[in-house]
């Protein structure tokens, strides 16, 4: 194997999105993805059956478009990498299968890791950004999760300071854009209605935010709250024969989030003395979230990180990279012992690494 530079298919199918891609060390080749979200989309969210059936239909297609891509025959790969969790299981098991597959039929090593850990990887894809330091705080804002990590080594110590205690920012976004009317997927609908709107005309509630959350959930996050508080005050607005203002609710709701999820990211920053907060996930493509992150962490002389939106959304190239980053450390492989874990802790970057 090269152990420099080495070539990397990665295979992502922890939800609603196959993700195939291809890197050689920290170069990308090919970040392929076959999403089912217009399926989902006719029952207002993901369907973990429909998920896994959509995988397996999509998963030699979408293998076949990223090699032709990256100009790679299989044969020429250095080793396959899978999303062993956290996530849907049964579209875990998915793209578990696949790869081991790939990796007993290629006689490859296999790499097993953590989605989460392979968000914060998706940075080390950007060409044109500096080399990630150490330590970094980073927020990763999805449909699935809502999670607050200080990462000291990306191979070897990734440390969970908080995360959402109920929903997650993405499927509370998804919940509100119902109340409102708006389709699914809700982050892009509530996006475009907020811009019309006045996010100063209806304050909602700052789950966890309170003096006394302090001490036991400073870094933690709640939204289930928030969306009742939505729900409420449409309910009492239409009870009364008023129209409901779609775009001061949607602008009131957005702000809510974002300013929960960037004060507690920065308090995080300033308590851990790290000037670095790196942002990923698939709601980082809300622009009001990464204005206000910008803005006050500039405040705060706290530099920003977000990767390519095309990296923040789940995909098979942060797995490869993440697998890739293992191998130059001189990490093991994964033996074939592993399986698809819904609920995989963050702390687990690899799993089942061979014995030395």
């Amino acid at each position: 194997m090269n152990r420099a530079e080495p070539l990397i298919l990665g295979i992502e199918t922890s939800c609603d999105e196959t993700g195939i891609g291809i890197v050689r060390g920290r170069t990308l080749l090919s970040n392929t993805i076959a999403s089912s979200m217009d399926e989902h989309a006719r029952y207002g969210g993901v369907v973990p059956e429909v998920a896994a059936r959509a995988h397996l239909e999509a998963l030699e297609p979408a293998i076949r478009a990223a090699l032709a891509e990256s100009g790679v025959a299989l044969s020429d790969l250095d080793a396959v990498a899978v999303t062993s969790g956290p996530g849907l299981a049964g579209a875990l098991m998915v793209g578990v299968g696949a790869a081991k597959s790939l990796a007993v039929s290629l006689d490859r090593p296999l790499y097993a890791v953590n989605h989460l850990v392979g968000h914060i990887a998706a940075d080390i894809l950007d060409a044109d950004a500096p080399p990630l330091e150490y330590p970094t705080v980073a927020l990763l804002v999805s449909g699935g999760h809502t999670s607050l990590l200080l990462v000291r080594d990306l191979t070897s110590d990734v440390e969970l300071l908080g995360e959402t205690m109920d929903d997650a920012a993405g499927e509370a976004f998804d919940k509100v854009a119902r109340l409102l009317g708006l389709p699914y997927p809700g982050g892009p609908e509530i996006d475009r209605a907020a811009a019309a709107g006045d996010p100063g005309a209806i304050r909602f509630p700052r789950g966890l935010s309170r003096a006394s959350d302090m001490a036991d959930h400073r870094y933690d996050f709640s939204f289930s709250g928030l969306k009742t508080a939505v729900a409420r005050w449409i309910e009492q607005r239409e009870a009364a024969g008023e129209p409901v203002p779609v775009a001061d609710v949607a602008a009131g709701f957005r702000e809510a989030v974002v300013d929960v999820l960037v004060t507690k990211a920065l308090a995080a920053c300033r308590d851990h003395g790290v000037p670095r907060l790196l942002l990923g996930g698939g709601v980082i493509a809300n622009r009001r979230l990464r204005d206000v992150a910008l803005e006050r962490a500039a405040a705060e002389g706290v530099t920003v990180r977000i990767p390519p939106l095309s990296l923040c959304t789940d995909n098979g190239a942060m797995i490869a990279a993440l697998a890739a980053e293992l191998v130059m450390s001189g990490r093991r492989p994964s033996t074939l012992r592993f399986g698809a874990d819904s609920t995989l802790p963050v702390t687990e970057i690899q799993v089942a690494e061979e014995a030395p």
